[in-house]
């Protein structure tokens, strides 16, 4: 059975079109064409390709690492979706291995019992981080990387790791080889890298850094450290936390300007909204503080912000148009894992799941026919 939509302004993830009629039939696009609001179905004032989030870890009440299971995945998931969110990559931060499997296995299970709910794999955001860049992550996980550990993680997440966030500098060429064999998205992050051991990092095929300026080498005049690699290397990726305390919004207008296309959003959210104010985990521990989560060592430990809070600020901000915006939450973290051409795009063929927003940016949803 066909479904259509009708929309003032499609953004596509390439373009803006307007007065737009979607046709949609067994969950993909059939058609994009020129049309009336009579003509279909639905209305909406703007629509856009799915968000994508690449880096949550918690949703509404659940913290995936603290609680590794179908539960959380799915609290992530629904509580995302509220927003705009369609595809979220629910992220595993630096705890034991068991734990780690547990989340891997949580994610396959997730995954067959619920393959509509945009959950794309999971990121693994440690544990081989450098522990003078750890942020907020507990020191007693952090490990220099095996070849036996690294075997094992990428036997147990076979075509569920999408993602994974290390300190090049702890790693041999031949470790960060293996990894790049796996067509896992490799990005450098909680790094203290030179340099040039970030180009070398780049070279061997990193693609993307995770939160730009934090927790990694910051730029300086005589040591430009794993921000400079980043700045100087235009096939290279810098996702950013835009909330206003992880990174100033001059500082983030002034990376934009310079990573033009491969900048783009994400939440790095501990919890979405502000109903947790105060989280425990372990050694663990986190306080909610105008806005954002402050460990007991005053360090930053996550965000509370969506992809759509993302998009506001980037308008207001950072000066870019709407549609700059809008890519830098669907086609370009899409890019960065390698999954273009399966969402982050409005076309033919392309999964019907999109996300609609009235004309001043103040609510957002999740639309999968």
């Amino acid at each position: 059975m066909e479904t259509t939509i009708f929309t003032h302004t499609l953004f596509t993830g390439n373009s803006v079109l307007h007065d737009q009629v979607i046709t949609c039939a067994n969950g993909l696009i059939v058609t994009i064409e020129k049309g009336n609001k009579q003509d279909a179905s639905y209305y909406t004032e703007n629509l856009s390709p799915g968000l994508i989030d690449i880096h949550i870890n918690g949703g509404k009440y659940l913290h995936f690492t603290k609680s590794p299971d179908s539960e959380a995945i799915q609290d992530i998931a629904t509580a995302f979706e509220s927003v705009g969110t369609a595809y979220t990559l629910p992220t595993i931060v630096s705890c034991s291995l068991e734990n780690m499997m547990k989340g891997i296995s949580a994610i396959k299970i997730h995954r067959t019992n619920h393959p509509h709910s945009g959950v794309l794999g999971v990121h693994l955001e440690g544990p081989f981080l450098n522990h003078v860049k750890r942020g907020a992550h507990l020191p007693e996980y952090l490990q220099k990387p095996s070849d036996e550990i690294l075997q094992q993680i990428l036997d147990h997440g076979k075509g569920l790791i999408k993602m994974i966030t290390l300190a090049p500098e702890l790693f041999t060429s031949k470790q960060l080889s293996f990894l790049m064999e796996s067509g896992i998205t490799i990005s450098a992050g909680h790094s203290n890298a030179t340099y040039y051991e970030a180009q070398k990092a780049f070279q061997s095929g990193i693609s993307v850094v995770t939160h730009l300026f934090n927790a990694m080498s910051g730029f300086h005049h005589r040591d430009p450290g794993l921000v400079g690699a980043c700045f100087m290397n235009k096939k290279v990726y810098a996702p950013i936390i835009l909330d206003g305390f992880h990174c100033d919004y001059n500082t983030a207008k002034f990376a934009s300007q310079i990573k033009n296309e491969k900048l783009f959003l994400i939440s790095d959210a501990l919890f979405i909204g502000e109903q947790i104010k105060e989280f425990i985990w372990e050694n663990f521990n986190a306080r909610l503080e105008e806005g954002r989560y402050i460990n007991s060592e005053n360090n930053l430990a996550g965000s509370t912000i969506s992809l759509a809070d993302g998009i506001r600020n980037a308008v207001r901000h950072l000066g870019v148009s709407l549609q700059e915006a809008i890519e830098m939450a669907t086609i370009r973290p899409a890019k960065a894992l390698g999954i273009e051409n399966e969402i982050g795009s409005l076309a033919p063929g392309y999964p019907a799941v999109f996300t609609l927003f009235n004309n001043d940016l103040q609510k957002f949803s999740t639309l999968r026919m």
